[in-house]
């Protein structure tokens, strides 16, 4: 049986890695993801930044091993093969790769706390929010 969902969301890294390390709303926004909740959409960017990000708290965090939860992701997030922009839309050009993948995964919200993607939240109708706001509106 195949479950479809009508919410597809983009995670910035911070929030994943924040959600695999500390308790919070982004621990329970990774909770609800993996109970079904919503489709969690990446790219090959984002799951690259993700792993890289990874590592390097893993390294301040022995004991920690972030490989289970990248293969998790892997085996149920949603892989999408970004849009190509135009012309960049935040003032960090390293951040339009969760517009990207938003764009070309349908998705309307990216949760972020980054004031660089909060900056330009509404951009062709895709909402970022922060991570309490997508609890309290969301889950």
């Amino acid at each position: 049986m195949m479950v479809v969902f009508d919410l597809k969301v983009v995670m910035d890294t911070n929030v994943f890695v924040s959600g695999v390390f500390f308790s919070g709303p982004p621990y329970q926004i990774l909770n609800a993801w993996q109970s079904g909740k919503f489709e969690l959409v990446v790219s090959q960017e984002i799951l690259e930044e993700y792993r890289r990000v990874g590592e390097i708290l893993g390294e301040e965090r022995p004991g920690t091993d972030l490989q289970p939860i990248l293969n998790f992701v892997l085996e149920h997030a949603t892989l999408y093969q970004s849009v190509v922009l135009n012309e960049p839309i935040c003032e960090d050009p390293d951040d339009d790769k969760f517009f990207a993948c938003a764009l070309a995964s349908g998705s309307k919200i990216i949760v972020s706390g980054d004031k660089h993607l909060l900056k330009v939240s509404g951009y062709q109708g895709i909402q970022v929010l922060k991570p309490r706001n997508f609890v309290e509106q969301y889950l």
